[in-house]
């Protein structure tokens, strides 16, 4: 199958979605000049043009596009050329009202915005199908075509008629009985029994608490649907162009695709990132997805399909990245696996509801500070690329990651509603993130005995075979860290008898579980040398198992806060960063993972792509780096003998290098 490196040849992609329909023909001109001049080497066009490719059933007005893919060509930009069908037309949703979606109380979601399309509609499919089909019958053989892009970020949920019918289609090749989807959903509870599949709807509004295994359920539905419409456009496209790859951009870790199953589907595999440049760890959240991007890539290249320029529209209070921000989260990105760097969007709109939304030309045009910077960093990567591209991360540790457990463990009726998901796998990366150890991350039924560690931050639902794959794991000399709430459901949400499961239990060295402690947002458990927060547990440990952190005072005194049994570590509560970057790097150091460079100063992060080592300064005061032995800075070209100076957001990118320092 063709892949990014297929498009890259040796280079980092730079540029981004480029909307020209926006602007008369004169700017386009302007707008290709600013591109060479800013080292823009990809644009993407038609994301958001379905109503201007086909203003009304049938019509196909491409002229505009002709004119500006022959632009893109004659000046070396290539395309990656989108379906625009995340926006449909206003005419298909007046001509056809079944093609938008509904929510779980049945209200209509109206054209006006984007996304407004029901993922089941036939008739949404037939319209998307053909518009797809023309693109790519027009322009395959274009030599401006890079890549294909299909739809936009992919999230649109449907409670409406035609996704109620596929529902029940799909849970009757997903179950085949109603005995059996009766069994796996616990319908004896409540008196919720079925016994016609055109009983079962989407888990619309109700009075009370909703089967959470409808639910769940739903979810999965809801991922499929929307995955269905993807191929549907990936297989026309792909029919005209086999040569070329096909993507799709995902949202950084957002809960309604399984990101697992999609990427396995996409032959470039792409996201949008736009950290808060006001969080103190939006480098940390950046570096989080971009591991995981990553590793739905199989560890090799991916692509950086959106991130801001400068400042978003979508936040209550809406920051500019301070100067060199921009260009150390771009590094980042790249040092982390990306072979292409691109923004959303390439000039800043002038009307619409993302005219605050920055661009790389931005409203102060090519004067701006925002599109210099963007010049320095389109220099570095085109000066750098030929010394990047195509190699790899390699990572010891991995995270087990879920969707399908992030879905489940949100229903409601849980113990807690604080316990997040994400916020959870956030603290155990960040721990991770700032001892330096380099991660991926991983399915849970994955086989994992290539890493040196597993951690589990916490997995609500764990399958049989996941459960199988973590014994087979310790038991084959890898270590484990497994946070709470884990292994707690099978993959029907059921819960496991002794309320985590046996062969878990085992592993971890508990006898029994007998509570879960939940905590208030207020509330914190002392658990002697540090605290703990969000949850607690009172078990009790198996023989054999050590107790290396007990609970101090309260219901819970001198019962195990954080237990070892053998190769495996389970941690019954949040603890606080110190704590948890503590324990996770004593686990480490035992099985012999190392990072990249030791004694970082703080906020100086250190990440090996290749034989390059990146050094990352996401502080604001100048810090010094001890280097071991000589090495080149690529990025200035200088020699580096012992030390390097960062700056605020500074980067540095070293290669070895065999040559004393000082000589030519």
């Amino acid at each position: 199958m063709p892949s990014l490196q297929d498009v890259t040849r040796g280079r980092i992609l730079f540029g981004g979605d480029y909307n020209p329909e926006q602007w008369p023909e004169e700017v386009w001109h302007d707008d290709v000049r600013l591109m060479k001049e800013a080292g823009v080497t990809t644009v993407t066009l038609g994301v958001f043009s379905w109503a201007k490719l086909e203003p009304r059933p049938g019509a196909r007005e491409f002229g505009w596009l002709d004119r500006l893919m022959d632009l893109m060509h004659e000046h070396g930009i290539g395309v990656v050329l989108a379906t625009p069908t995340s926006s449909p037309p206003p005419w298909l949703g007046r001509l056809h009202p079944e093609t938008l979606p509904r929510d779980e109380d049945g209200n209509v979601e109206w054209w006006g915005s984007r996304q407004h399309f029901a993922h089941s509609s036939a008739a949404y499919r037939r319209y998307a199908a053909a518009i797809t089909e023309a693109l790519a019958a027009r322009y395959a053989h274009h030599p401006a075509l890079t890549m294909w892009h299909i739809n936009n970020e992919y999230c649109t949920y449907d409670w409406g008629d035609e996704s109620a019918t596929a529902f029940r289609r799909w849970l009757r090749e997903r179950y085949g009985s109603l005995d059996n989807l009766n069994s796996a959903w616990g319908t004896a509870f409540w008196g919720q029994s079925y016994d016609a599949w055109e009983e079962i709807l989407p888990p619309r509004r109700a009075h009370y608490l909703k089967n959470p295994t409808q639910v769940l359920d739903f979810k999965r539905f809801t991922s499929d649907a929307l995955l269905e419409c993807y191929a549907a456009e990936r297989d026309i496209v792909r029919a005209h162009t086999p040569h070329l790859p096909v993507t799709t951009n995902f949202m950084p870790l957002w809960q309604g695709q399984d990101g697992w199953k999609w990427a396995a589907e996409e032959d470039v595999v792409s996201v949008d990132l736009y950290p808060d440049p006001k969080d103190p760890l939006g480098g940390q959240y950046g570096a989080l997805v971009q591991d995981l991007t990553r590793s739905q890539a199989g560890g090799g290249p991916w692509m950086l399909m959106e991130q801001a320029a400068g400042p978003v529209n979508w936040r209550g209070v809406n920051h500019p990245k301070p100067a060199g921000l921009n260009r150390l989260w771009t590094w980042q990105a790249v040092a982390r696996g990306a072979d292409a760097v691109c923004y959303f969007q390439w000039r800043q709109s002038r009307q619409g509801a993302e005219k605050f939304h920055s661009g790389m030309v931005g409203h102060a045009g090519d004067e701006g500070r925002t599109f210099q910077e963007v010049k320095r960093i389109g220099a570095e990567l085109r000066a750098l690329g030929p010394e990047v591209a195509g190699t790899r991360v390699t990572a010891e540790v991995a995270v087990l990651h879920d969707w399908e457990s992030w879905w489940a463990g949100q229903q409601d009726g849980r113990p807690s509603s604080l316990l997040d998901h994400a916020e959870v796998l956030r603290a155990w990366h960040r721990a991770l993130w700032e001892a330096n150890l380099q991660a991926d991350f991983a399915h849970p039924e994955r086989d994992l005995s290539a890493y040196r560690m597993v951690v589990v931050p916490h997995l609500y639902l764990l399958t049989d075979t996941a459960v199988d794959r973590l014994v087979a794991y310790v038991r084959g000399g890898g270590s484990l860290v497994c946070g709470f709430f884990t292994g707690v459901a099978d993959g029907d949400d059921r819960v496991r008898p002794g309320g985590t499961d046996a062969r878990l239990r085992a592993l971890l060295g508990i006898r029994t579980l007998h509570e879960w402690w939940p905590l208030d947002a207020d509330e914190n458990v002392d658990c002697g040398e540090f605290t703990g927060t969000l949850w607690s547990e009172e078990l009790t440990a198996a023989d054999g198992a050590e107790t290396v952190a007990a609970y101090r005072g309260g219901e819970l005194d001198g019962l195990p806060a954080v237990l070892r049994h053998g190769r495996a570590r389970y941690v019954s509560t949040l603890l606080e960063p110190d704590a948890l970057r503590g324990l996770l790097v004593r686990a480490a150091t035992e099985a012999g993972v190392r990072p990249p460079l030791p004694g970082l100063p703080h906020g100086v992060e250190a990440v090996r792509r290749g034989d390059l080592l990146f050094l990352l300064h996401h502080g604001r005061t100048e810090v010094t780096v001890t280097v071991p032995g000589p090495h080149r800075d690529l990025l200035t070209g200088e020699p580096v003998d012992g030390t390097v100076t960062l700056g605020r957001h500074g980067v540095a990118v070293l290669r070895e290098d065999a040559r004393p320092a000082g000589s030519s």
